[in-house]
């Protein structure tokens, strides 16, 4: 998979010190002529001329210096959304550079180009919301992906000795619609436990145990999995099964007929809870979920229920890049969802909360806060490769993937 990857790494990527210096640029113009001619021409006219000149040289220099050859920028590519932007970001620049009369020409011109920037960013990031969601919404007909088995449910386990057994019976007593031979494949994937957690699983009789050397966390747990997979669609769930396992059919299901990826949504309006959190634990994911929009285009209401599947080709690339060992590891998949443009849809779930879980709020809710800041700048410097055209043999690829380069200035 790594050599499938390198064929198609920074071929197509903006260079950020580029898109940078595009922006210092168009600034350093708008503010300029703004602040040289408003003595001559007043500050409403000054301003006018600015931005008109401003806004053509972005729109050039992004689209023939920043971004030539490529198209991951889905806002200069449609010039109507671009200029779009640019009016109304305009229009709160006018507001403020004209407005604000007891400050200098440079102190009232510099505060209106930040909060145009703001303006901006805000209406780039309500539009890529709604694009990238219609476009994960559209399934894919295509073949589906090699696999020997129907479909492989991966478990993560940390000292899980006492249940373990529990869950991998119950795992093929729920599934038991896969009655097929080779049908269905349960992988057990032994967190660094220091107890009898792989030993228990083996006579269990999951399919696959995987022991990791040491503790790295569940994101590690579940990439080792889904690697060993050998599934045509690839799911996994939690061991103290806080989503009954008979709910991946439905997941599977929508996976089959097209999508790449499907998620719980805990919060859906067809959600049944019938056990439920702590409030500390409830606040801390909401908290988790706005602070993850920051980060993911697609808004997406749930990013951290335990209860996923993909298709094998598609998970195989997702989990080969992705770098997160602990909870935020979801939050970096989604974003590589959106990244390299695969389909999505939201499943409603039913929940029964566990009394065990080994998940501190506040712990690890720091952690998945400095996760997201580590996975938003390896998006933005290029470290997530872009896809080769052979990457999903079963098929073509996605129309494009998601552009991490926000806008700040022009």
């Amino acid at each position: 998979m790594t050599a499938e990857f390198d064929a198609g790494f920074g071929s197509t990527r903006p260079n950020p010190g580029r898109f940078i210096a595009v922006g210092i640029l168009a600034t350093a113009i708008d503010v300029g002529l703004a602040v040289g001619l408003s003595p001559t021409v007043g500050r409403l006219l000054a301003d006018l001329v600015a931005l008109f000149v401003a806004a053509v040289v972005a729109r050039y220099l992004h689209a023939r210096v920043t971004l030539r050859g490529d198209d991951l920028d889905r806002w200069i590519r449609q010039p109507p959304v671009f200029f779009t932007a640019a009016f109304i970001a305009g229009l709160i620049d006018l507001a403020v550079f004209v407005g604000v009369t007891s400050l200098g020409d440079w102190v009232a011109k510099l505060a209106a180009v930040a909060a145009a920037a703001v303006v901006r960013s805000v209406f780039h990031r309500s539009v890529l919301f709604r694009h990238v969601r219609r476009e994960q919404g559209s399934r894919i007909d295509r073949p589906p992906p090699a696999g020997a088995a129907r479909l492989t449910v991966v478990i993560p386990a940390f000292k899980e000795e006492r249940r373990i057994s529990e869950t991998v019976t119950r795992v093929r007593s729920d599934l038991a619609v896969y009655h097929g031979e080779g049908d269905l494949e349960i992988v057990v994937v032994d967190d660094g436990s220091n107890d009898a957690t792989a030993h228990v699983a083996r006579e269990a009789g999951a399919d696959q145990v995987i022991v990791l050397p040491e503790n790295r966390g569940k994101g590690a747990a579940v990439r080792a999995g889904v690697a060993a997979a050998t599934g045509r669609t690839i799911a996994f769930t939690d061991a103290d099964l806080a989503y009954a396992p008979d709910q991946l059919v439905a997941f599977a299901d929508a996976v089959e007929s097209g999508y790449d990826v499907v998620i719980g949504n805990r919060h859906h309006e067809d959600t049944e809870t019938l056990r439920g959190t702590s409030a500390l634990r409830s606040f801390g994911s909401r908290v988790v979920n706005m602070a993850t929009n920051l980060l993911l285009l697609g808004n997406y209401r749930d990013t951290q229920c335990g209860c996923k599947a993909f298709r094998a080709d598609v998970a195989k690339i997702v989990f080969g890049v992705g770098r997160v060992d602990g909870f935020a590891f979801d939050i970096e998949i989604l974003h590589l969802v959106e990244r390299y443009g695969f389909t999505l849809r939201e499943l409603p779930v039913e929940v029964v909360n566990s009394e065990t879980s080994t998940v501190s709020a506040v712990r690890d809710g720091l952690t998945v806060f400095g996760d997201i800041l580590r996975v938003r700048w390896a998006g933005r410097h290029g470290h997530y490769p872009s896809l080769a055209a052979d990457a999903l043999p079963s098929g073509a690829l996605p129309t494009r993937p998601v552009d991490d380069q926000l806008p700040g200035g022009k």
